[in-house]
C-alpha cells in the first residue's frame, strides 16, 4: 500500500517569513494538494533565545493571505500535535537515550574552552578541526570513558552534549527528487551535537524525530539543508526507520550580483522580501500586490511547467505542479515580472472590488471630495477608465485625481505649448456650446462638439489639447468625453472658467 503524502512546512519563529520561506511553503502545499495528501505546519522554535514574539502568528497570516491554509498545525490538531517544538521537549531526550543505547551516538563533555584550544591548534597547522572519527577518541567523551566515569560526571552535574557517531569509511547514498542521486563519503562529516547540554535537541534530532511521529513522507525544503541530508539519512537508518523522499529547492538569488535575495535587495532596489509588512520593513500585501500575483510569480521561481504559460491559478498549479521540473540551479528574482504579475491580477478583479478599496483611499485623502464623488457607482466608473494603466490600487490617485476634484494648478510645459492667444476665445464660445447640452453623455458631447469644431472652421488641435490641460491639469486621463461625462455638465464648465480666469 503506498503510503499516504504528508509534507510540512516548518519554520522557525525568528522574525517574519522571508519571500523564500513562502516558496518553500508553496512548493509543498503544491505537492500535497495535487496528490491529495496533507500540508502541515511545524513551528521549529527549539532555540529559544532567538525566539521573537509575534513572529508564529505573522507565520500563519501570511500563509492565509495566500490562500494557502494548513491542514495540521497549531490549532488544527490532526492527531500529530503537538506542531510546536517547544511543546514536544520531552519526547526528544527518549529518542536521543535509544541512539545511545545502539551505540549510535554518544556523550561529549568537551568544554567550549577545549575545543577552542583545539580548533587553534587545528589552524596554526594549516588544518580545519572537525569532531569526527579522526579524533573522537582522542577527545573527553563516553567512548573514552568507562561507563562508571561517564555516569559519575553526569550524577555530578558536569554539562555534556550527545553527539552522533558517524560511520567511518562508508559510502552513503542518498536520492534527491530534484538532484538526482548523490554520494557522500562518510570520513568528511562530523560528528553533530543532537542534544545540547540545556535539555534541548538540536535542529538535527528534533527534525527527524518529528518527521517520523508526524508520518511525513516528503522533505521538501530549501538548498541550505543539502549538507545535511546525509546525517539525516543516517538518523532514519539509526533508528530504524523508513526513510523520507527528499527534495531540495533552489535558492532565490539576487537581482543584480550573485548570491541569495536578501532583506537589503529589497531596501536598496525598493521592492518587498516578506509577505506582509513586519516593523519597518513593508510586505507585498501593503505594497498592494494581491496574493494571486505573488503566488503565481514564487510558483516559476525555480519551477518550469515545461510549456509558456505564465498566468497560473492556484488550482491551475494544483494541477500542473511536478516536483522533478523543480531547476537544480538558482532562481534570479526579478521585480519588473512581479509588478507585470500584479498587472495582469489587477485586470482580473471586478472593478466593484477595485473601487471599493480605492474608495477607503480616497476617504483617507486631505482633498476635499464631495460625498456625491465618494459613492461606489461613481468610483466603479472612474476604476473602469483607469485599471488598464495601473499596477497597484495606489496608483489610482495619481491616475484619476482630476475625477474628484478640479485641478488647482496647470503643467506649466502643457501651458506654453497649448495656451495660445485665441485660447481663451475659443473656451468661452465652447463653455456657451456645453451650457445648451441637455443630455450629457460622452456619445452626445463628443457629436455636439465635434459638429461645433467643423462649423467653426477650427482644427481639433486648437480645441481638444487645451480642454484636457484645463479639466485635468495636465496631458493625461482617458477619453476626454468621458472625463466630461462622469465630472458632469456644471463642474466641466466651472473647469473650463476657472481657467480662462487663472491662464
Amino acid at each position: 500500500m503506498t503510503k499516504r503524502v504528508r509534507v510540512r512546512f516548518a519554520p522557525s519563529p525568528t522574525g517574519p517569513l522571508h519571500i523564500g520561506g513562502v516558496r518553500t511553503a508553496l512548493f509543498n502545499y503544491l505537492f500535497a494538494k495535487k496528490h491529495n495528501g496533507d500540508f502541515i505546519l511545524r513551528i521549529e522554535d527549539t532555540d529559544q533565545k532567538r525566539f521573537v514574539k509575534g513572529a508564529e502568528e505573522y507565520i500563519i497570516d501570511s500563509l492565509n493571505w495566500c490562500k494557502m491554509p494548513y491542514d495540521e498545525g497549531p490549532g488544527k490538531d490532526g492527531g500529530h500535535g503537538p506542531y510546536r517544538q517547544s511543546e514536544r521537549k520531552e519526547l526528544y531526550r527518549k529518542y536521543a537515550d535509544i541512539l545511545l543505547e545502539k551505540g549510535a551516538a554518544y556523550y561529549a563533555f568537551d568544554t567550549s574552552e577545549e575545543l577552542d584550544a583545539h580548533r587553534k591548534d587545528h589552524e596554526a597547522k594549516g588544518k580545519t578541526f572537525i569532531y569526527n572519527h579522526h579524533n573522537r577518541l582522542k577527545l573527553t567523551n563516553s567512548l573514552v570513558l568507562s561507563e562508571e566515569e561517564t555516569n559519575k560526571r553526569i550524577t555530578a552535574g558536569d554539562e555534556f552534549v550527545i553527539r552522533f557517531k558517524s560511520p567511518t569509511d562508508t559510502k552513503i547514498h542518498l536520492n534527491d527528487l530534484v538532484r538526482g542521486k548523490m554520494e557522500i563519503d562518510s570520513n568528511v562529516l562530523d560528528d553533530k551535537v543532537l542534544f545540547k547540554s540545556d535539555g534541548m535537541p538540536t535542529y538535527h534530532l528534533a527534525n527527524i524525530v518529528d518527521d517520523h511521529l508526524m508520518d511525513i513522507s516528503h522533505v521538501i525544503r530549501g538548498e541550505e539543508w543539502l549538507p545535511s541530508l546525509a546525517l539525516h539519512q543516517l538518523l532514519y537508518e539509526a533508528f530504524g526507520w523508513d526513510v523520507p523522499q527528499f527534495a531540495h529547492l533552489p535558492l532565490i538569488m539576487k537581482p543584480v550580483g550573485k548570491g541569495k535575495l536578501s532583506k537589503r535587495d529589497g531596501e536598496k532596489l525598493g521592492f518587498p522580501v516578506f509577505p506582509l509588512t513586519w516593523n519597518e520593513s513593508i510586505g507585498y500585501k501593503e505594497s498592494g500586490y494581491f496574493p494571486e500575483a505573488v503566488v503565481n510569480f514564487l510558483a516559476l521561481l525555480g519551477w518550469n511547467p515545461g510549456t509558456e504559460q505564465e498566468i497560473f491559478s492556484l488550482e491551475e498549479l494544483v494541477t500542473t505542479f511536478d516536483i522533478s521540473r523543480v531547476n537544480k540551479s538558482g532562481a534570479r528574482f526579478d521585480p519588473d515580472k512581479t509588478k507585470w504579475y500584479n498587472h495582469h491580477y489587477m485586470q482580473q478583479h471586478s472593478n466593484k472590488e477595485l473601487a471599493k478599496d480605492f474608495t477607503t483611499i480616497l476617504q483617507n485623502k486631505e482633498a476635499h471630495i464631495s460625498e456625491e464623488r465618494l459613492v461606489l457607482p461613481y468610483v466603479e466608473e472612474v476604476v473602469a477608465l483607469i485599471k488598464e494603466r495601473a499596477t497597484f490600487i495606489q496608483d489610482f490617485w495619481e491616475l484619476a485625481n482630476f475625477f474628484f476634484v478640479a485641478p488647482d494648478s496647470y503643467n506649466e510645459k502643457a501651458v506654453k505649448k497649448q495656451w495660445k492667444e485665441d485660447t481663451p476665445s475659443i473656451m468661452k464660445q465652447l463653455v456657451s456650446l456645453l451650457e445648451t447640452i441637455s443630455d450629457f453623455t460622452a456619445q452626445n458631447v463628443e457629436t455636439k462638439v465635434k459638429e461645433w469644431i467643423g462649423e467653426q472652421g477650427l482644427a481639433f488641435g486648437k480645441v481638444m489639447p487645451p480642454l484636457r490641460l484645463i479639466t485635468v491639469g495636465d496631458m493625461k486621463g482617458p477619453d476626454m468625453f468621458k472625463i466630461l461625462e462622469l465630472i458632469g455638465k456644471e463642474d466641466s464648465i466651472e473647469r473650463i472658467k476657472k481657467a480662462i480666469a487663472v491662464l
